[in-house]
């Protein structure tokens, strides 16, 4: 990650979620992230699974820009597909 800002919303309206950040988990690295409620650690991990695309800068996983697939897997702790199911 290079210069890595998110932002929810436009103009006057806009909330930063996360950064500016600047990261590099070398391979076979174990990296967990722990912060407060509403630090950006969600954030981070659906621009990192190319869930979203950062407002600036750049995400590469592997030299290549992270798109959803079937390589990784993510388990929010809130439940959005089924909400009556338990993790």
């Amino acid at each position: 990650m290079t210069g890595v800002r998110h932002s929810y919303g436009r103009g006057a309206d806009a909330v930063t979620a996360l950064g500016p950040l600047s990261l590099e988990i070398p391979a076979g690295e174990f990296l967990v992230l722990v912060g407060p409620s509403g630090c950006g650690k969600s954030t981070l991990l659906r621009l990192i699974a190319g869930f979203e695309q950062a407002t600036e800068g750049a995400v590469e996983v592997f030299g290549e820009r992270p798109e959803p697939g079937d390589q990784a897997g993510i388990v929010f702790q809130q439940p959005r597909l089924f909400p009556w199911r338990t993790v």
